[in-house]
């Protein structure tokens, strides 16, 4: 009696395998089809004004963290700080947004990238140079409602499916 059975269990676990190999697949495929991320993402770059910023330092007494570095320097001429150093270190950052939301000229935003990891620690300190805003690296509407009005609107795998077919 046992033996007369013998196999219909892989059977069935073929036949649904197969079933679902004829599917159309209902996910995405991650690094070729990537989705909008949401507006206000608050990603682990940073995007920093060098127009804007005054070198005040409200932004690193406001990080919990003590992620960010801040050298000024005093203008005779123009009676005003200029920003020597400015660096923040994402390997202690906790993107918990405080810097942004503490900056009284809006000069330090959150990016949208989120895959940032890197082989070295000393590869993760961003300093003034590689926060600059460009074409590539574009601020996100993180506490910025009138940048983020301007942002595409955030996707789901759901309109990224019924596109398709």
């Amino acid at each position: 009696m046992k033996f007369e059975r013998y196999g219909i269990g892989i059977v069935k676990g073929l036949m649904v395998t197969i079933m679902h190999l004829l599917r159309h697949p209902t996910v995405s495929q991650y690094p070729e089809q990537r989705l909008n991320t949401s507006r206000r993402i608050r990603g682990n770059e940073f995007i920093w004004d060098q127009v804007k910023c005054t070198g005040c330092g409200t932004c690193t007494k406001a990080c919990p963290q003590g992620a960010i570095e801040i050298v000024t320097s005093t203008s005779q001429e123009e009676n005003k700080y200029t920003v020597d150093k400015y660096q923040i270190d994402t390997g202690y950052c906790i993107q918990c947004g405080l810097c942004v939301e503490a900056c009284p000229y809006e000069a330090l935003y959150l990016g949208y990238a989120y895959e940032c990891a890197k082989y070295q620690r000393g590869e993760l300190v961003q300093t003034k140079e590689m926060m600059l805003e460009s074409p590539l690296r574009k601020a996100s509407g993180y506490f910025s409602p009138k940048r983020a009005a301007k942002l595409p609107k955030q996707t789901l795998l759901l309109e990224r499916i019924t596109e398709k077919k």
